[in-house]
């Protein structure tokens, strides 16, 4: 019997309902992956056979994507539940990644953030989170337009990075990028670098998805989506944190960063120059 997370999915592009089977397709392990609802929802699990995933069939370019997860509760060390969007191009690749580390019971959950532009990622940051990711839902969210990638978690922003192609630094503007979601084991990097491995007498691993949202330009699609600039993510507002959001970004950056590769001297002895940007 495989135990289940479901993952309730409210997908809307240009304000239209999906199921599971109009917008996904298992990229991985179909015997772990179980439609409800009626499509509106599926099962996901990881055990010691497999863990598993799946990707939204379109791309999209530029727009918003949001879903509400609940983590793996319990001794959750050495798993990671992914949400993230990937060009699916290998030597130029675009991609913007959460990975939620497992953590032992009683320690914080950590959420890992990276961004490949154009080939070049490397841009790790961490933070520890401030509640019980386990507990209950909470949304987690990027925003991606032409001025600024926004990573929010419950409408908190925790990281952000600019459009500095002027000072030559690569952006991603120009390949689509395809949803995903998984779950999977990486014991041997999640938790505290590899030095907590996986209990497999605490499997199955469940984790908890729902109302899964994008409002982005899909591709193939309308030839000028992705340059209007009438679309709603590219307004005045969503160009730069109001102040707000910038209040709530310092006090994240002061208290729940636990590593930023922009202070990391051991790998870069040169501070990267995106780095430098001021918010």
């Amino acid at each position: 019997l495989i135990l289940s997370c479901v993952v309730t999915l409210s997908l809307s592009v240009l304000g239209r309902p999906a199921t599971f089977l109009e917008d996904f397709r298992i990229t991985w392990s179909d015997s772990h992956i179980r439609q409800i609802d009626g499509g509106r929802a599926i099962q996901l699990v990881l055990d010691q056979n497999s863990g598993c995933g799946f990707a939204s069939k379109r791309q999209y370019l530029f727009g918003r994507v949001s879903m509400k997860i609940k983590l793996i509760p319990g001794d959750s060390a050495g798993t990671v539940t992914a949400f993230y969007m990937n060009s699916v191009t290998d030597a130029v690749r675009d991609e913007l990644d959460f990975e939620f580390l497992g953590n032992r019971t009683g320690q914080p959950y950590t959420v890992q953030t990276n961004i490949y532009a154009h080939g070049k990622g490397d841009r790790e940051q961490r933070v520890n989170l401030w509640f019980d990711p386990a507990a209950d839902f909470h949304t987690y969210s990027i925003m991606w337009n032409h001025h600024q990638i926004v990573f929010y978690i419950d409408e908190v922003p925790i990281r952000v990075y600019k459009n500095n192609e002027a000072r030559n630094i690569p952006y991603p503007k120009l390949q689509p990028m395809g949803v995903y979601s998984t779950l999977w084991e990486a014991d041997d990097w999640a938790t505290r670098g590899g030095l907590e491995k996986i209990d497999w007498t605490k499997a199955p691993f469940l984790a908890y998805y729902k109302d899964f949202d994008i409002e982005g330009c899909p591709v193939p699609g309308p030839v000028n989506c992705a340059t209007n600039s009438r679309n709603w993510w590219e307004g005045t507002a969503y160009q730069a944190l109001n102040a707000m959001e910038a209040k709530r970004y310092r006090w994240v950056r002061m208290n729940h960063v636990i590593y930023d590769y922009c202070t990391d001297k051991s790998r870069y002895p040169v501070t990267p120059p995106e780095c430098m940007s001021i918010i």
